[in-house]
């Protein structure tokens, strides 16, 4: 594959196979890929899920990516009451939750 389209190439979130920066889904596994207007974050799941399930309930997760507003709700608010760290753990770990930027967050570097 030469150099030009190579660079072009991306990996599928669900399955980790190779695919155009510009697919709509994995040509691999059908999975959707990021919405148009998106790109990847810089932030990373693993410490946003650290984060979530130790201090979730003072929003620190939300402060990592980006959503201070959000972050003090959750400090005034103790997670709401649990719930809503609970709900943002569950999306950090399917990989739907998206920094303050709107970008998803990655798992690979």
């Amino acid at each position: 594959m030469n150099t030009a389209v190579h660079s072009q190439m991306i990996y599928c979130r669900a399955c980790g196979s190779q695919m155009h920066f510009s697919a709509q889904a994995c040509p691999g596994c059908g999975a959707p890929q990021q919405g148009q207007g998106f790109s990847a974050s810089h932030k990373r799941i693993l410490p946003a899920a650290i984060l979530c399930f130790f201090f979730g309930f003072l929003g620190v997760h939300r402060f990592y990516v980006g959503k201070i507003g959000t972050g003090i709700l959750q400090i005034l608010t103790f997670g709401g009451l649990g719930i809503w760290a609970f709900i943002d753990f569950i999306m950090i770990v399917i990989g739907s939750f998206r920094d303050s930027d709107g970008n998803l967050i990655n798992l690979w570097t």
